[in-house]
């Protein structure tokens, strides 16, 4: 049986990175890109090498940051510039193999073990395509290898990161000599949390996560102590799937505010500004939901507050309304009345919209025609084409939102 080859390739301090490339005067300068501090936002979302020699860490504070290194130049990010070139890397990928699994907006699976023939050596293969990014996009990428999707992975984060040549291979030959030594928190699905059971259980290096009882930590912690015994033991069935982000679980839209919200008539204005998009967006994925869930933060980060609950529509949904009276309920029933930071709506149960069971006590066809009215508006015009008119208040996020992606700046 043909063993598998598969890369994990992440593009080094992805924005930070874009920035360098479109400008060639910052390549000898740390680079920090970040939000906008007067909106509250000023965390660092990505820092170049040179920014990092100096102690410069992703999420840390803008302010503590430029404490650290005065002279860096901080860069507003450019969202839509950044999901341009990672398409333009995809399209790459695709020139080397069909096999293309998108992680996230700089980490990608590809599967190449039937590109050998015709491109060479997994590592001919690797440095080939670390090249052609270079030469087209003009920023670095590191090359996991590894025969499954988990030992590309730590590959990549725990050795390929550090080495020169930005390439490593980690397979079952050196897993106990290269990943068992590791701490425990380098294990890929270990957050700070299981880190901090698994160290008081005395486990303090992945190689002793590996040689522990696979039934003891079934018994202790279900599934997931099966499966964190297999990633220590590098096993991992999951096939790379260019396909696997087609059908969605859930649609969400979260939102961190520019100011602690006090009032229930401001926070009101935002869940229907949320339901509204959550809705927008079900529509043109063509879905319908049957579970709206809320989740609110609290302002004051030492003491966190706030609340995560969800309730079951008796009709599924994409119109806006629906999902905002079941939002609305929910916060009124769990809000504890201290500031709002932070607020999120989310949509799931989903299923195709093509068809649902028709309701004799909601008026499912007007709802319908309204929204498809609505959705015309949006297409010609954006996703401001048509407000509410409390969207125009102080409260208000909805045109502010337009402009950015992911809540930054595009």
């Amino acid at each position: 049986m043909v063993q598998k080859v598969i890369f994990l390739i992440d593009i080094q301090t992805f924005y930070a990175s874009v920035e360098k490339a479109n400008r060639p005067e910052l390549h000898h300068k740390p680079v920090i890109v970040s939000g906008d501090p007067k909106q509250r936002s000023g965390i660092i979302l990505a820092a170049c090498p040179i920014a990092k020699s100096y102690g410069i860490k992703t999420a840390e504070r803008l302010w503590t940051a430029k404490q650290k290194c005065p002279q860096a130049v901080v860069v507003r990010p450019r969202m839509q510039r950044y999901i341009d070139v990672s398409l333009q890397i995809t399209s790459i990928y695709k020139r080397f193999t069909d096999l293309v699994e998108a992680y996230s907006i700089d980490e990608q699976f590809l599967d190449v073990t039937g590109s050998t023939r015709l491109f060479g050596e997994p590592h001919i293969i690797a440095k080939q395509i670390q090249k052609t990014i270079m030469d087209e996009i003009g920023v670095p990428a590191r090359v996991g290898i590894g025969p499954n999707k988990v030992l590309a992975k730590m590959a990549c984060d725990n050795f390929a990161k550090k080495q020169p040549s930005g390439l490593f291979k980690l397979n079952h030959a050196n897993l106990q000599t290269k990943l068992w030594p590791l701490p425990i928190q380098a294990l890929f699905g270990v957050g700070s949390r299981m880190e901090k059971h698994l160290r008081g259980m005395g486990i303090s290096q992945i190689g002793q996560l590996a040689t522990l009882s696979l039934e003891f930590l079934k018994r202790k912690w279900g599934i997931n102590g099966e499966i964190l015994w297999q990633t220590a033991n590098g096993i991992d069935y999951s096939p790379v799937t260019p396909k696997t982000h087609d059908q969605q679980k859930a649609v969400s839209h979260y939102m961190t505010l520019p100011r602690d919200y006090e009032r229930k008539q401001d926070i009101k204005v935002i869940l229907l500004e949320l339901s509204q998009e959550v809705a927008r967006r079900s529509r043109s994925k063509r879905y319908i939901g049957n579970t709206v869930s809320v989740g609110v933060r609290g302002a004051n980060f030492d003491h966190p507050t706030g609340f995560y609950r969800q309730v079951r529509l008796l009709s599924p949904t994409n119109f806006d309304m629906d999902i905002f009276k079941a939002a609305y309920q929910l916060f009124n029933q769990y809000w504890d009345g201290l500031p709002v930071r932070s607020v999120g709506i989310t949509l799931s149960g989903l299923h195709s919209s093509s068809c649902y069971q028709l309701d004799l006590f909601n008026d499912s066809i007007t709802k319908e025609n309204l929204s498809k009215a609505m959705d015309k508006i949006y297409a010609k015009f954006g996703a401001t084409g048509i407000l509410r008119a409390s969207s125009l208040t102080e409260a208000g996020q909805a045109l502010v939102r337009s402009q950015k992606i992911g809540g930054h700046f595009k």
